[in-house]
């Protein structure tokens, strides 16, 4: 049969441009996608007795120790924020930051049986870590707003700024930021494993270094404030805390810098996976 006779439904064919993106084919595979996050959401708690009640009780479980220790023992302010708003806020918001990096991190290790067996996009897998974190990160929003309420309800004096209606967009900043160091680190774990292992270091001491169970007022050290200022993060965590609950330090210039610094993460994370994901089942 002559080749100019042939038909094909779907060809696959390699890319050249390491920044290259098919949004119709990730579109064709948007029903894989789904299936992917329906999966992940399922076994997160599979084989428990209090399965899905897991996404309320680890925050719950977390506010009550932050606030014992850091609030009670340690003495930590929280800026005239109720501790449980303070600390709710920033353990859920840090916790999808971290969540998304660490399972993207892991996309072509954790997922090298599928690869070898199915043709779909690779990039699925970072967006189905974002996706699935986000269904977390609604039911835990959800405990705070009940909290919320109740202190509004109770009394409480609570300052809710015109920038809230950004909230989605710096939720969105850091997913993106969690997909860019995920992508780099998952293209280099390939080769080294050890690399995963000591993302999840770096992970567990990061949390110290950005505003989460303090307010960044507390740090007056003006070298010291400039450097947590450059952890792209803390200008996120600050710009949300500062809509939601009337305190903290919101700076467009800073927030400008964050999102430049996700630009550039994206740009080197995308080159990284694409390369990387041509050739990596010669390495997992």
């Amino acid at each position: 049969m002559s080749s100019q006779n042939e038909h094909w439904d779907i060809e696959i064919t390699p890319r050249d441009r390491l920044l290259a993106v098919d949004w119709k084919e990730l579109w064709r595979y948007r029903d894989m996608f789904l299936l992917f996050v329906a999966r992940n959401f399922r076994v997160a708690y599979k084989q428990t007795i209090l399965g899905p009640l897991w996404f309320i009780i680890t925050p719950v479980l977390s506010v009550i120790v932050y606030a014992t220790v850091f609030g009670g023992i340690a003495n930590i302010p929280t800026d005239g924020i109720p501790p449980i708003l303070f600390y709710l806020l920033g353990i859920s918001v840090w916790g999808y930051f971290s969540s998304c990096l660490s399972a993207t991190s892991n996309s072509f290790v954790s997922n090298a049986d599928i690869f070898g067996k199915v043709y779909f996009p690779r990039i699925i897998m970072p967006l189905v870590a974002v996706t699935t974190n986000l269904l977390s990160l609604a039911i835990q929003l959800a405990i705070f707003a009940a909290f919320y309420i109740y202190y509004a309800a109770t009394g409480t004096e609570l300052v809710v700024h015109w920038q809230i209606v950004l909230f989605p967009f710096l939720i969105i900043l850091l997913a993106l930021m969690a997909v860019g160091f995920g992508m780099i680190f998952s293209s280099m774990t390939t080769k080294y494993r050890d690399l995963q292992i000591m993302l999840n270091k770096i992970i567990s001491l990061w949390v110290y270094i950005t505003p989460v169970i303090y307010p960044l007022s507390m740090v007056t050290n003006e070298k010291l404030h400039l450097a947590m200022s450059l952890n792209p993060v803390t200008p996120v965590m600050e710009a949300i805390k500062y809509s939601l609950l009337g305190q903290g330090q919101f700076s467009w210039l800073w927030l400008c810098y964050s999102a430049v610094f996700t630009f550039i993460l994206l740009v080197v994370g995308l080159m990284l996976f694409n390369k990387v994901q041509k050739s990596f089942m010669d390495t997992v």
